[in-house]
């Protein structure tokens, strides 16, 4: 998978803020990018600026307002807006539930592999359209290696403890799931639950573009710590979380924007 767009030339690196980062604070902008893609319009404008000393590109998932249900993303227009800018790594922010005992609300992950269960959305490039040719991605690792070092490296480097890395389920939405659903998801080996990560992560695969996730746990999932005000412990969660995400930011961008090896 490659990580910078030519030799010598530094990878840009991208952000996809989710739920509580649907703006990027860190992100100095100096371009406001409409653009338009053979698979529609992104969810909201590129965001071009500086971020800790370098050059990033910021990409709202839900759109700006955070309008957009996670069933509804156009996630190929997306991650084909990245790669028409020049994109090359891309780290992505998601909001989760945690299913596992270590990933308690305000904690932060590092997934290193994914379980699909969303339906009816467009997963792919190769669709028989636009004359692409048939593609088998290989997807044994959905979250590149490298990436996922420079991230784990940045959080001990800004003393973010990762409670681990784990296993992401990706449900439908935007309803959050039932107590039963989440005990399958748990047989299944799942550690998180999310709504976003998937076909995201498939689909920079097919893009050739380096993909990693910083997952925030901002609630439990539904059943394993008992019934309480989901809201309320979601919005006591989530800025904690983005607190730590923003720490690893700080400390990775300046990696990331390095000539890859």
């Amino acid at each position: 998978m490659s990580t910078s767009s030519s030799a010598g030339t530094p990878p840009l690196v991208a952000v996809i803020g989710g739920t509580g980062m649907n703006q990027w604070p860190g992100l100095e902008i100096d371009e406001r990018r409409s653009v338009s893609t053979p698979y529609g319009v992104p969810s909201a404008p590129l965001l071009f600026g500086r971020a800790y000393g370098v050059r990033a590109v910021f990409l709202a998932r839900h759109g700006e307002g955070h309008k957009l249900p996670p069933h509804a993303i156009n996630y190929r227009a997306n991650l084909a807006a990245l790669q028409q800018a020049g994109v090359t790594d891309i780290v992505a922010i998601a909001a989760v539930g945690g299913i596992a005992d270590w990933f308690a609300p305000g904690e932060v992950a590092i997934p290193e592999d994914v379980i699909d269960y969303t339906w009816g959305r467009e997963h792919t490039y190769a669709d028989g359209r636009e004359g692409r040719a048939l593609q088998h991605v290989e997807f044994t690792q959905p979250y590149a290696p490298r990436l996922r070092r420079i991230l784990l490296d940045a959080a001990r480097a800004a003393s973010v403890t990762v409670a681990g890395a784990g296993v992401m389920a990706v449900t439908q939405g935007p309803r959050l799931e039932s107590a039963a659903e989440v005990r399958r998801l748990q047989r299944d080996g799942a550690d998180m639950i999310g709504m976003t990560g998937m076909p995201e992560a498939a689909l920079a695969a097919e893009l050739g573009l380096a993909y990693a996730c910083v997952a925030v746990s901002v609630n439990w999932a539904a059943g394993i710590k008992g019934v309480g005000d989901i809201h309320a412990e979601i919005e006591q969660s989530i800025d904690a979380g983005m607190t730590k995400v923003r720490g690893i930011l700080e400390r990775a961008l300046p990696v990331l924007a390095q000539v890859s090896a």
